[in-house]
């Protein structure tokens, strides 16, 4: 059995695609596989991909019809053969010790998960954070599944990508499709099967910095109302359908907070200026909420 599988779902990244599956290539850490999804691309990325199957053998490529990035990531788990799984976004790079040490640290630990850690770059700059909040010598942390949790909900730790866990984990989980930050309702699954849970705050993991024109950097427009509502609505889906059927999920501390912190985006959207037809969306998102939250608090 290979040691670690890397899940990569691809579409339309032709741009930064080989600096992605070069940093792959480069691991200190030899016995991997890379199970490649094209989602459809319509530019040069399946191309790209095919070139790397044809000088690496560990370099595995499957095509499908777009289903978006939760249905790429299913399909990578179809294919996962290794003991352990990690993620690593097609348009990111990864330090050539990546594997190396996170394997390390779960050998060290017996962890079945390990929660490692990233630094930003952009056109050539390279941005790395303090964690020294986190661990003040950047030593590696033992959490508990409810800490992690409780830490997600604030927007902690919320990304697959960078993380090493056994594939056991994954068993019977699947990443919800048609929804926004779908790593929000899968990651919450993977802490609570697991018997330990380690952090690793080393930057070993190139998160690319937005770009201009994504969602998530946009000002605040009425074109873009619709699609946060959405982003927040789903958001709210995958943790609350977690809460619902995890029974250790079941304390009031937990659903209060997964309620405040719903609570938090709608207010975050009240401080837009909304006229007309915009009011009216946000009103709808509102009032459902509201009803959703008294059912379950009722």
């Amino acid at each position: 059995m290979v040691k670690v599988s890397i899940g990569i779902p691809i579409y339309n990244v032709g741009r930064y695609l080989r600096e992605c599956l070069n940093s792959i290539m480069n691991q200190t850490f030899k016995d991997f596989e890379v199970i490649m999804v094209d989602d459809g691309s319509t530019d040069d990325s399946f191309m790209i991909c095919q070139e790397y199957v044809a000088r690496d053998n560990r370099f595995k490529l499957f095509h499908q019809e777009n289903k978006g990035l939760a249905g790429a990531r299913n399909t990578c788990l179809k294919h996962m053969k290794g003991e352990y799984i990690t993620w690593v976004d097609s348009d990111d790079k990864v330090e050539p010790n990546y594997l190396e040490r996170l394997l390390e640290v779960q050998a060290e630990t017996q962890a079945d998960f390990v929660n490692g850690y990233n630094y930003g770059f952009k056109d050539g700059v390279i941005y790395y954070y303090d964690y020294t909040y986190i661990s003040p010598n950047l030593d590696k942390l033992e959490r508990t599944p409810k800490e992690m949790f409780l830490g997600t909900l604030a927007g902690k730790d919320i990304v697959l990508w960078g993380t090493l866990a056994k594939r056991k984990l994954y068993r019977g989980v699947y990443c919800a499709q048609g929804k926004n930050h779908e790593d929000n309702g899968t990651k919450f699954k993977l802490y609570f099967r697991a018997n330990k849970v380690v952090i690793l705050p080393e930057q070993l993991y190139g998160y690319r910095v937005e770009r201009e024109g994504s969602i998530m950097t946009d000002k605040f427009s009425s074109k873009t109302l619709e699609k946060k509502l959405k982003e927040y609505n789903d958001t709210f889906f995958n943790v609350e359908n977690f809460v619902y059927y995890m029974e250790i999920t079941q304390s009031k501390d937990v659903v209060d907070k997964v309620h405040q912190q719903y609570l938090g985006h709608l207010y975050n959207l009240s401080k837009g200026n909304l006229t007309g037809s915009d009011e009216e969306k946000f009103e709808h998102y509102t009032v459902n909420y509201r009803s959703r939250r008294e059912r379950r608090l009722g």
